[in-house]
C-alpha cells in the first residue's frame, strides 16, 4: 500500500520535492525547479511568463532497497523578446542536475558511468541490477563513450610502447603520462607515421621512454627530436641475455666435443629422450636443407617459398640458430630450488623426508619430483660425467649463475667448457660488465664496453647498442624506464579480454583513460 508524506531535500540540490510516494519496489519524487524564471535558449532573455508545464521522469539513485523515480515539472515560458523567433520555450534543468534529453539524474550517471569503466558491458550490467541502478549493457559502454574526454595534460615524460590487437597480426600503441602514472592515449597502430604525429601536436614532452625497436626511435627523431630517448632496462638485460644464449647454440658442437658428447648413443636414452631426439633428427633435416640453400646464394625469401617453413625459423637457422636433441622443460620445483638446496645442505639427503618438508610449506607437487631431484643431486656430487650434453639454456644459466651454487657436477661442466670454448668465456663476462653498468648507473664505461664487445660471439648485440647508443647510456643515467607503460598494457589486456569483441578503440580509450 502506497502513502504521501511532504518532504524535502531528498533530491538533487535545485530541485524542491513536493511529494514523495513510497510503493513496494519504487519510490517516486515529485519535483519542480526552485527558480522563478528562465531563460530563452537563442536570444537569453529571461521570462517569468509561464505558458504550460510537462512532466519529465528521471532515474534517481536507488534508497532503502528501492528504486527512486522523479517525476519534475517542467515549465513552458513566453519569450517577449521582440528579436527571437522563439516564441515558446522549455526551461532546461542545471546540468548538475540532469543532462538535455537524459533519462537519469547526473549523480546517477556518474554511478553508471564508474560501474561501466571497472567492469565493461555484461559484467557491469549484472552488478548494475544488484545495486537497483536501471542500466542493460549497451547503456553502459554508451555511457562510458559518452563521458570519454581528451585529455588536456602537458605531458613531460612518457612511455610508449605496443599492444597486441591481434598477436602477430595487428598491433597499437599505448602512450603513459609516467609523472602522473597514466594513460594520456591509444594509438590505432604501431606505424612510426602515427606516433611522429602524435609527438609533434605536443611540444612539452622532453623525455621519451621506449623499447629497443626501431620504429618508435625513428618516430621520436621525426616528431620530437629535441627529446631525450631513454631506451628500456629491462630490455637491455635482456637482449644481453637472449645474445649469450645465442652464442652457447652457436657453440654447441664444440661444447659436446669438450663433454665427450659429440654423438648421441639411443641406446643409452630413456624412453621421452628417445622421443625429444627423433624429434630433433627430424629438425636437422630441415636446418640442412635450409642451410644448403642459403649456401647456394638463395634469398630467404624464395627458401620460405621452397621448404615451406616459417619466415622466422628459415631466418634463425640462416643466423646460426640450431634445434637442440633435448630441451628443458619447465619443473614445479623451480620456485623451491633453494629451499631444497638449504635442506640438503643441512644434511637432509632423503627424497621422502625432503617432499615431507615442503609439503607443509604449500609445495603441491608430487613426491617422485622431489625424489628425483635428489637422485640427480647425489649423482652430481659424486662428479661424475653427464650422460648427454645439457641443452644451450641450461649451459647459459650454468656459466652465467655463481659458483658458489653449482654442485661438484655443475662444476666440472662449466670448467670443461670454458677451457675448450675461450669464445664463451669472454662473451659471459662481456655480458657480466654491461649488467654492472647498468646496475652501476656507468654510463661512461659504455664506450669501452662497445670496443671489446665489437669482435666477440656477443657482437650483433654489442652493434644494436652502438646504433642506438644515446637511448642506452640515458637508459644508465636516468631514472625513467618503460615498465610502467608495460604494467598498463597488462591492464588493457585485462579490459580488451573483458569485452570480448566490442572493444573498439575509443570504447578502449575511454576506458583506459576515464578510470585513470
Amino acid at each position: 500500500m502506497s502513502k504521501r508524506v511532504s518532504v524535502g531535500g531528498m533530491g538533487p540540490a535545485g530541485l524542491k520535492i513536493d511529494s514523495v510516494e513510497v510503493g513496494s519496489g519504487v519510490v517516486l519524487l515529485v519535483a519542480r525547479s526552485g527558480l522563478t524564471s528562465a531563460a530563452c535558449p537563442d536570444c537569453g532573455v529571461a521570462s517569468c511568463s509561464a505558458h504550460s508545464h510537462y512532466e519529465r521522469r528521471l532515474a534517481d539513485l536507488p534508497a532503502h532497497g528501492r528504486r527512486v523515480h522523479l517525476r519534475v515539472r517542467i515549465r513552458r515560458f513566453r519569450c517577449h523578446s521582440p528579436h527571437c523567433a522563439r516564441k515558446i520555450f522549455a526551461e532546461r534543468l542545471d546540468p548538475s542536475i540532469a543532462r538535455r534529453f537524459g533519462r537519469r539524474t547526473e549523480r546517477l550517471e556518474g554511478i553508471v558511468r564508474h560501474i561501466g569503466l571497472a567492469l565493461g558491458g555484461r559484467a557491469g550490467e549484472r552488478i548494475a541490477a544488484r545495486l537497483l541502478v536501471p542500466a542493460s549493457k549497451d547503456t553502459l559502454l554508451r555511457v562510458v563513450r559518452r563521458g570519454a574526454a581528451p585529455t588536456h595534460s602537458l605531458p613531460r615524460v612518457i612511455g610508449i610502447d605496443d599492444w597486441a590487437w591481434r598477436k602477430g597480426h595487428r598491433y597499437g600503441t599505448l602512450i603513459c603520462d609516467l609523472e602522473r602514472r597514466a594513460v594520456i592515449d591509444l594509438l590505432p597502430d604501431r606505424e612510426p607515421a602515427t606516433a611522429a604525429a602524435w609527438l609533434a601536436a605536443r611540444p612539452s614532452i622532453k623525455i621519451i621512454a621506449r623499447d629497443r625497436g626501431g620504429g618508435y626511435g625513428a618516430a621520436a627523431r621525426s616528431g620530437r627530436p629535441e627529446a631525450k630517448q631513454v631506451a628500456d632496462r629491462w630490455h637491455l638485460i635482456a637482449n644481453a641475455n637472449a645474445a649469450f644464449l645465442v652464442a652457447v647454440r652457436r657453440h654447441m658442437r664444440e661444447v659436446r666435443r669438450a663433454l665427450g658428447q659429440s654423438a648421441i648413443d639411443p641406446a643409452t636414452l630413456t624412453a621421452a629422450e628417445f622421443i625429444q631426439y627423433e624429434g630433433w633428427r627430424r629438425r636437422a633435416e630441415d636446418e640442412a636443407a635450409v642451410l644448403a640453400l642459403h649456401r647456394e646464394g638463395v634469398a630467404i625469401k624464395e627458401i620460405v617459398r621452397r621448404t615451406g617453413r616459417s619466415r622466422k625459423l628459415v631466418r634463425d637457422i640462416v643466423r646460426g640458430g640450431r634445434s637442440e636433441p633435448f630441451r628443458p622443460r619447465a619443473s614445479s620445483l623451480e620456485p623451491w630450488l633453494d629451499r631444497l638446496s638449504a635442506e640438503w645442505s643441512g644434511d637432509c639427503r632423503n627424497g621422502a623426508e625432503l617432499w615431507r618438508r615442503l609439503h607443509a610449506r604449500g609445495f603441491a607437487g608430487s613426491l617422485r619430483v622431489v625424489t628425483e631431484w635428489a637422485t640427480r643431486r647425489r649423482r652430481n656430487e659424486t662428479g661424475a660425467a653427464p650422460r648427454r650434453c645439457p641443452s644451450a639454456r641450461a649451459l647459459a644459466r650454468l656459466m652465467t649463475v655463481a659458483r658458489t651454487k653449482l654442485t661438484r657436477s655443475e662444476a666440472i661442466i662449466v670448467a670443461r667448457i670454458e677451457a675448450v670454448v675461450p669464445a664463451l668465456v669472454a662473451a659471459r663476462k662481456l655480458v657480466d660488465r654491461f649488467h654492472r653498468l647498468i646496475r652501476e648507473k656507468r654510463a661512461t664505461g659504455l664506450d669501452d664496453w662497445l670496443v671489446d664487445a665489437a669482435g666477440s660471439p656477443i657482437a650483433s648485440f654489442a652493434k644494436g647498442v652502438a646504433a642506438d647508443r644515446p637511448a642506452v647510456a640515458a637508459a644508465i643515467e636516468e631514472v625513467w624506464s618503460n615498465g610502467q607503460t608495460e604494467g598498463q598494457i597488462t591492464r588493457l589486456k585485462l579490459i580488451k579480454r573483458q569485452m570480448y569483441g566490442r572493444a573498439n578503440i575509443d570504447l578502449l580509450r575511454a576506458r583506459m583513460i576515464g578510470a585513470a
